[in-house]
């Protein structure tokens, strides 16, 4: 009901589009191009510029306007610094993206802006002089504050230094409308956001927050709601609830450097089984996806954790940010993740997440990790979008300002240097480029994430979807009048011994300037179940491959051969059982290429190269993927 009374309020139309009526919440023109069966849109939801307090640190100078410019085209300049300030090293995409967020740290915006003026009160501190001095240190003077359980600004941060995060909000804001193509044009959409950084125990516990539209409150802040629960409270009440036309999303990342801490299951002792569901609905309700891979590694899963029983997927090994011996946290968590320290769980990685989602849903009756697909790159080089094996740049300034230091630096305060990547890309099924299109796509999951190529990915569920869907020329119509798109539940069969069909279709990244992206190489579906004794099992299904004779030398990065342009695959589930709650979901494999490690490490003389071009564990190839949101089963 309140999204249809938007266009009321806020002099927005319901567009029809068949079974579908996209309700405009701003005004704006109608798009031009749209279809009922949505197109591919690719963007970047997780954009850091100089307004953030890590950014600054790392010398970054462009701001969001510069980042909205840079995801349409233009170029920009990165660390490091010249003598008037300005970047050494030019940047610009291959292609322009859809649609982009700037999600700038909100914690700090005040107190960055106090210690950067003469005239504020606390600019001659101790604090603002050691922030000024763009190193580690500086990032820590105000870092270490969102690692405390009980967070408070630091003392020179007085109200005025507190009315200052008012004016960054506004800037931030104001750059976001100015770049929304609101014409029938409809070439690039910018949404409002900003990140919420808590990072309690110093182990990754960051979300963030996308609007609908250009209707928002102030951020709210890990120094407002410690707990994340507080923040999923408050943009309910804020937003959501509070304001007409105000919506909002919550995406966690890095779950990965989390400790076990992200998608842990935790009610206060005693509470009622009514009470604990509520509160798995707030949270299906407020974090509708999480981000699986960005430029600080993969999370999809992670290979000797945990107990999820079944034959060990390789695939798991594939980017990662800690090493695959990790210690296992077990049924516990840790510390210290964000820095490489303390153990890792099973929890920390989709797979984990899901089964977890499962079994407490068991418990409780809601699934509290409903939770769909997306990727980005976390830049905070202001440039959305980067994500290039052929030049990449980096992602945290002068950390990475060169090949050497990319390779062989040790100066990041996360992961290892060559252990970064390059970042990936969101994909959403929309019926336009348009805000409400895009949210609306990201509310029902209909989204996927890649490592970086543009991959078209589409996955459906079903139990009358033909066996032959693949040569179908109408697939996708086909498929959704008799299934159900990713990022959805699958219906009561119809008769009692129904077993789910699904089918996954896939088109190769485009060719764009310089890119060179490898052809696809198969198609995979992932099946995790929970049994009748609560256990559960994983399973890896191939279900079309190439045949192709592709191939990259990993030492003269040059390929040959054949791929797949496209991949399609069907799978009836024959082991279903209906009194057992499933999830489903697809995974595409390109053929391997050359990593920008390797890349890099071949733009440097022989004897210059640094000892990550020589360690056998530094991978000179990636195998750049695809994953789609998941499809659930839930036991009637």
């Amino acid at each position: 009901m309140k999204r249809l009374l938007l266009a009321l309020f806020f002099g927005g139309c319901a567009q029809p589009l068949g079974q579908y009526d996209l309700v405009y919440s701003e005004t704006r023109a109608v798009c031009a191009e749209r279809s009922e069966e949505k197109i591919a849109l690719f963007g970047d939801l997780h954009v850091h510029t100089a307004l953030s307090f890590d950014a600054w640190t790392e010398h970054v100078r462009k701001g969001p306007e510069d980042a909205y410019a840079f995801a349409q085209g233009a170029s920009i300049t990165l660390p490091p610094l010249d003598e008037n300030g300005e970047g050494t090293r030019q940047l610009q995409l291959p292609a322009p993206l859809d649609f982009a967020a700037v999600t700038d740290h909100a914690e700090f915006f005040g107190e960055v802006q106090t210690c950067l003026d003469p005239a504020a009160t606390g600019y001659e501190t101790a604090d603002c002089a050691t922030y000024r001095q763009g190193t580690n240190l500086s990032t820590m003077t105000l870092g270490m504050i969102l690692a405390e359980v009980v967070p408070a600004h630091p003392a020179f941060c007085d109200a005025a230094c507190l009315a200052r995060s008012t004016s960054v909000w506004d800037r931030i804001q104001a750059a976001t409308e100015a770049a929304y193509d609101r014409s029938s044009a409809c070439r690039f959409t910018s949404f409002h956001g900003y990140e919420y950084t808590a990072a309690t125990g110093v182990s990754n516990l960051h979300r963030n927050v996308i609007f609908r539209n250009g209707t928002t409150p102030s951020p709210i802040t890990y120094l407002d709601e410690p707990e994340p629960e507080g923040l999923w409270r408050a943009l309910k009440t804020q937003c959501n609830e509070g304001i007409e036309g105000c919506e909002a999303l919550v995406i966690p990342h890095n779950s990965n450097l989390s400790n076990g801490k992200m998608f842990r299951v935790e009610h206060p002792e005693g509470l009622s089984t009514t009470a604990r569901a509520q509160a798995n609905q707030l949270r299906q309700d407020m974090e509708r996806s999480m981000e699986i891979f960005q430029h600080k590694g993969d999370m999809e899963c992670m290979t000797g954790l945990g107990s999820i029983l079944g034959a060990v997927d390789e695939q798991c090994g594939f980017e990662k940010a800690l090493p695959q011996d990790s210690e296992d946290c077990g049924d516990g968590t840790g510390q210290f993740g964000m820095t490489g320290g303390g153990c890792t769980s099973v929890r920390d990685y989709l797979r984990g997440a899901l089964i977890e989602g499962m079994q407490e849903a068991e418990r409780s009756g809601v699934n509290p990790f409903k939770l769909g697909v997306i990727a980005s790159t976390d830049t905070h080089n202001a440039s959305p979008g980067h994500v290039s094996e052929k030049a990449w740049k980096g992602h945290t300034g002068r950390v990475e300002w060169s090949p050497e230091a990319r390779l062989g630096g040790d100066e990041s305060l996360t992961t290892s240097a060559w252990r970064s990547t390059g970042g990936g890309l969101v994909g959403v099924w929309a019926y336009e480029n348009s805000r409400d299109a895009i949210f609306e796509a990201l509310h029902r999951r209909e989204s996927w994430g890649t490592s970086g190529p543009r991959i078209s990915l589409r996955f459906f569920g079903g139990w009358d979807l033909p066996t032959d869907l693949c040569d179908d020329p109408d697939l996708v119509k086909t498929a959704y009048a008799q299934g159900v798109p990713m990022g959805m539940d699958l219906p009561a069969p119809g008769w009692l011994d129904g077993k789910p069909r699904f089918v996954v279709s896939a088109l190769r990244a485009p060719d764009l300037e310089g890119e060179d992206p490898a052809p696809l190489e198969r198609i995979q579906l992932v099946k995790l179940w929970i049994d009748g004794d609560g256990q559960a099992h994983q399973s890896v299904i191939d279900l079309a491959e190439s045949g192709g004779d592709y191939r990259t030398d990993a030492e003269t990065c040059e390929a040959q051969g054949r791929g797949a342009d496209s991949l399609c695959g069907t799978f009836e589930d024959l082991d279903f059982e209906p009194s057992q709650r499933a999830v489903y979901y697809a995974r595409i494999l390109e053929h391997p290429r050359c990593r920008w490690s390797q890349q890099d490490c071949r733009r440097l003389a022989a004897d210059a190269r640094p000892e990550a071009c020589h360690d056998p564990e530094v991978p000179k190839l990636i195998q750049e993927r695809a994953w789609s949101s998941p499809i659930w089963w839930s036991s009637p």
